[in-house]
Formats: C-alpha cells, structure tokens, sequence
C-alpha cells in the first residue's frame, strides 16, 4: 500500500530540496548450527525518493525449523513535509510480535522506529528521534528483562553545519557509553576487543573533530555504534551478566539490544557527507546451543538534502 505526496514540477537550483530515504526489515538471520541456513531480511520495504509517501508490508506466521519463529511483522516507511517546520520529516519503523529464538530469547512485541527532520533552511544534517521504540515482554527463559532507556543518547542536532560524526558532545556520549562496556570487569575476550575497537575509533573521530574545518570534505565514510539502551536489570539464571546494552548467556551466546549505527554517506553531488541512523532491536551472535547470527526489527532513516 503506497500513497504519494505531490511536489512542484519545477525546483529552482538555489530552492533547498530533498530526496527521502528509509529502510526497514523484521528480521535477518545466518544459521551455521544445527542448520546451515542464510534468512533473508523478512518483509523489507524502502523508500528512496523525492515526493515522500508512506510504504507498508506484512508478514505472519514464520518459523525457522521450529528454531526462530515469530507470530506477526510489520515494516512501515514514511517521507513528508512537516506541516509546523516546513522541514523534511523521514520515519522507519519496525514491529516484530511472539519473537522466540532457540526458547532462550522471547518477546511479545519489539519495535525499532527512528525518525529524522531535515530543517529548511540549514538542513543538511537532520534532528533524530527513536520515540516510539520499545521491548514488551523481552524475556531470557521467561524471566523478563528490565530496560533503562537513553533515547537521548545522540543529543541534539549538532550547530554550525557540522555532522553529528563532527559534533564532540554527540562523540563524547558515545564514549562514555562505550567504555563503560569495554572496561567492565568480567567482559568476556571477544566482546572485549570488539568494544575496545569501537572505543579507539570514537577516540579518533574525537581527536579529528577538532582539527577539520565545517567544510572540508570527508574522506572516508565513518560509523559509530551506540545505544538507546543504558542498561539492563539483573537476571537470576546462573552465569547471566549485563554490561551496559549487552547480555551475556552461557551456552547461548550475546545479546545486544537497541544498537544504534550512525554513519556518513558521501554522494557525488554534495561536498557533506549525509547522516543515517539505523536502529537494530536485538542482535543477537550466538554459541554452543545454536551458531550464527539472528537480528531483529531494523530501521534506517536519512536523507539528501540539496542544494
């Protein structure tokens, strides 16, 4: 179901303009044990234009060999102009319902939804919200989880015509968030190089914030993880343990919720780089009593704004 919203025929080349983009899928999966099997992204849709509209798909009823199923899922793309800003306004969203992976992981409801406003005028780089995101029911061997949310976590649109990747308050909340779990006692190895990994490229774009100018194109297209989720209550399975966003479960593998991507995308047209935002509910990597990698409700919201 697709409707669309008009536009002028013509566009001045000085008249600001925009062409909307947004992803979403329900889930995607690797299987490597005890099946060998590639799950596509479940229910994609996308909207990549520049007159806007609003894209939804349904899916019901979907079982993985009895290992992953979920009852319903729903992904849902939006572009429109804001009848208070006159801004650009993109939303993505997507809802998984009766999630069960491997009896371990269960959920009645999981929705990722991001939401993006480029302003009129100055809006390269947009306003981001994940109102809207949530975890009903998220339970680990039906013990449910209790979630402290920080849907603040990348702050306010940066000033000065800098990207968020440029922006030391937003770079620096990623930081604190990070290290947190890279030097949280009991970390096991491999979750303790990956996140030392992210830690020393947030250090970088850190220590290159202050040298580059607002309008020296990059020259790479940089990401930083973060998370809407702060942290996680205690669980009272034995060997459980949270760091920050992330479960740790023996014989299951880890669980990282509310991962946030934010990134650059440079385009051939335009000396600044654009800025998404892409929301992954749960990802999970898991070990021992199934292998591979399973993640949920994404959604991905951004745009090109012209001139």
């Amino acid at each position: 179901m697709a409707t669309m919203t008009e536009i002028p025929a013509t566009v001045g080349r000085q008249t600001p303009y925009h062409d909307y983009h947004a992803e979403a899928s329900v889930l995607s999966a690797l299987l490597q044990r005890p099946i060998e099997q590639k799950i596509e992204p479940q229910s994609p849709v996308s909207l990549n234009d520049r007159r806007g509209g609003h894209l939804t798909r349904f899916i019901e009823n979907v079982s993985v060999e009895g290992l992953i199923s979920f009852t319903r899922g729903e992904t849902r793309v939006s572009g429109s102009r804001s009848l208070k800003t006159n801004g650009w306004v993109t939303l993505s969203t997507s809802i998984i319902e009766g999630l069960n992976v491997f009896e371990v992981i269960t959920a009645d409801r999981v929705v990722s939804q991001v939401s993006t406003e480029h302003p009129y005028e100055d809006g390269h780089f947009p306003d981001v919200t994940f109102l809207g995101t949530q975890f009903t029911n998220l339970s680990v061997s039906g013990f449910p989880l209790s979630l402290t949310f920080q849907f603040d976590i990348c702050g306010k649109r940066p000033t000065g015509g800098r990207s968020y990747l440029q922006d030391v308050t937003f770079l620096n909340a990623v930081r604190k968030q990070t290290a947190k779990i890279a030097d949280a006692n009991g970390l096991p190895k491999e979750l303790k190089a990956r996140y030392d990994e992210r830690l020393a490229n947030v250090d970088r774009l850190i220590a290159e914030s202050g040298k580059s100018s607002n309008n020296e194109p990059r020259r790479d297209e940089p990401k930083i993880i973060c998370s809407v989720i702060e942290s996680i209550g205690k669980i009272p399975i034995p060997g459980v343990e949270s760091y920050g966003n992330v479960l740790v479960i023996p014989d299951f593998g880890s669980v990282a919720l509310g991962e946030i991507e934010v990134g650059e995308k440079m385009y051939k047209d335009s000396d600044k780089p654009c800025v998404y935002f892409e929301l992954s509910g749960i990802r999970m990597k898991l070990g021992c009593v199934g292998d591979g990698q399973v993640t949920t409700t994404t959604a991905l919201a951004n745009g090109h704004h012209h001139p």
